[in-house]
């Protein structure tokens, strides 16, 4: 409170205090400050132009150290209060603008410096992110959703009282209305030269240090409206995201392909392999699942006689968190029938391409220092001979072996006995969830420039169909672009009997891998996500629209996120989400 005595003290604001203290506050009304018409030649009288500021000098209104934080907000208050004395209303309904920033920085970018257009008059509206005031002339500079503009405001353009209320009113981060004629200052500064504004919201909270910004980047995450604030690039992101998302749909659409909406609350958690949320629904007295795929409804769909279709949608895994994993995530997934994946490769390559296109107007991008080409034909290899090609280990020649394809991975990874790689690794019941865990440990991270992994072993894919040439493995592809897994594709399982095999058979894989795992009761290095503590169950349902028979299909999906943070070049996935979850704050 020290700061706001101080404040009360060293302001004009006693005075107007003081003043109605003799005569009643009138009704309430916008805040609305006319400045007199000012004639060309004044208009164009050169100012004294605003000296570089002094960093070491900070207003009350821009500092966002903790310890001023509440006298900051107590002083803005207080400001509040005494607008609404006045009988001004700091939070507006609404305001009518005429341009944007950008509009008026296309539009009269052709002034000559200290030219004025006296005859134009504007309105814009936006926040105030910059604030300077050096004798007779105050500016400031407002940011709406398009850019920046400067508010020339000149105490000989306005009565004394209403300058003072100008300086002492308006803070940084408050967002107001403005109008006037339009000025290039001598300094080559486009202006709106004002005649009246409104403060349209009063800002209680200080943004951060204009300096230094938000740096700190699990604040930037939790605040993320702060976030976009002080770092006016992070909304460019958001906007990315938006275009890539419409380049999709426009793309589906073009392909014939209709979107649907799916369950996002099941009875069963079917599609993938992940530990799902669990929720319980009172009216039914039942547990429902989020789902962890879209993969079992949209087949559904198909059955029912779409021939192709797809959906946009939130995904949620209660699994780890890291720069790659959030447990919730948008995905694309998408089913056609009468096609295999050799199709689904083929639309892959066209809508990462499309979006390419749409963002940057080429197709080769720039990825944390690395560039990327997304020129077609993509690469296209199977995981058996990456891996030998990595390796020189060839897991063809294992057969059935699972033993030796182990000492073999436990030789070549260096994984001592004691060790929890050494636990996953135990785990495996086939050569092929083997050949998979080296895959994942060598070969993924090399996979910079986009390539198609192919055929899959059967025992990691329970809902793609076998391969019809090379027995013990299935028409099953991941994209993998800087090392990261983009989509994933089949030719989908239409044998019910088989779909029924293969999932009774992962269900009996997963409780082995409970069971291995759970043997260990270590916590040391141990993500919560590898408990496998979770049950996998029969989607019986699923398999019963199956048995009315789904025609010959392919089916992929794709991660938004990380190719949003390809085309953005941004290092964490939480960057791309708005709100990404968090640990609690402590």
């Amino acid at each position: 409170m020290e700061a706001l005595r101080v404040w009360m003290a060293s302001s004009n604001l006693l005075g107007f205090a003081a003043s109605r203290a003799t005569k009643a506050a009138p009704a309430a009304r916008p805040l609305r400050l006319h400045v007199r018409s000012c004639s060309r030649a004044a208009a164009t009288t050169k100012p004294p132009s605003p000296p570089p500021q002094d960093r070491r000098r900070r207003s009350a209104s821009s500092s966002s150290s903790t310890s001023d934080r509440e006298s900051i907000r107590a002083i803005r208050l207080k400001k509040v209060e005494e607008l609404r004395g006045k009988g001004y209303e700091p939070y507006a309904y609404k305001w009518d603008r005429t341009h944007t920033t950008k509009e008026l920085q296309d539009g009269y970018t052709h002034l000559e410096n200290g030219e004025v257009c006296a005859d134009v008059v504007v309105s814009i509206a936006g926040r105030i992110v910059a604030r300077r005031a050096f004798g007779k002339l105050v500016f400031m500079t407002v940011r709406d959703d398009t850019g920046t503009i400067q508010l020339y405001c000149e105490k000989d353009s306005l009565t004394e009282e209403q300058f003072e209320q100008l300086k002492a009113f308006i803070d940084i981060g408050d967002i107001i209305g403005a109008n006037g004629s339009i000025k290039k200052t001598e300094k080559g500064e486009l202006s709106v030269y004002v005649k009246n504004f409104e403060i349209l919201t009063k800002s209680l909270l200080p943004l951060p240090d204009k300096y230094h910004g938000l740096t700190d980047v699990d604040k930037r995450y939790r605040q993320r409206y702060v976030d976009m604030i002080a770092n006016p690039e992070v909304a460019d992101v958001f906007r990315t995201r938006a275009k890539v998302v419409s380049e999709i749909r426009k793309t589906m659409e073009s392909f014939g392909f209709i979107e649907v909406e799916t369950p996002v609350l099941q009875g069963t958690a079917g599609g993938a392999e992940a530990r799902p949320f669990i929720t319980h629904h009172n009216s039914l007295q039942r547990d429902l699942y989020l789902r962890i795929a879209t993969e079992l409804h949209l087949k559904r769909m198909l059955v029912g006689g779409l021939e192709k279709v797809y959906e946009i949608g939130r995904i949620f895994r209660n699994e780890g968190i890291s720069t790659r994993h959030n447990p919730e995530f948008t995905t694309i997934e998408m089913y056609e029938a009468y096609s295999d994946y050799e199709s689904m490769m083929n639309l892959a390559e066209e809508i990462v391409t499309r979006c390419a296109m749409a963002t940057h107007g080429k197709l080769r991008v720039h990825y944390q220092g690395t560039e990327i080409s997304l020129e077609r034909p993509w690469r296209r290899e199977t995981m058996h001979s990456l891996v030998k090609e990595a390796t020189g280990i060839d897991f063809n020649s294992f057969g059935e072996d699972v033993e030796s394809a182990k000492n073999a991975a436990r030789a070549l990874l260096g994984i001592k006995t004691e060790s929890s790689e050494n636990i996953s690794l135990q785990a495996c019941s086939s050569v092929g969830h083997v050949l998979n865990e080296v895959f994942e440990t060598v070969v993924e991270s090399s996979l910079v420039q986009p390539t198609f992994v192919l055929d899959y072993p059967v025992e990691i894919s329970p809902l793609a169909k076998p391969h019809r040439r090379y027995a013990g493995l299935t028409e099953r592809f991941e994209l993998f672009i800087c090392g990261r897994e983009i989509g994933n594709a089949f030719s989908e399982l239409t044998d019910p009997i088989d779909q029924r095999g293969r999932f009774e058979n992962q269900i009996k894989q997963h409780n082995a891998k409970r069971a291995t795992m759970n043997k260990v009761k270590t916590t040391e290095g141990k993500d919560e996500e590898d408990d496998f503590s979770y049950e996998v169950t029969l989607d019986e349902d699923f398999l019963t629209s199956l048995e009315y028979g789904m025609p010959p299909a392919s089916g992929m999906g794709l991660g938004i996120d990380r190719l949003v943070m390809l085309l953005t070049n941004s290092a964490s996935i939480r960057d791309v989400i708005a709100f990404p979850v968090l640990k609690i704050q402590q």
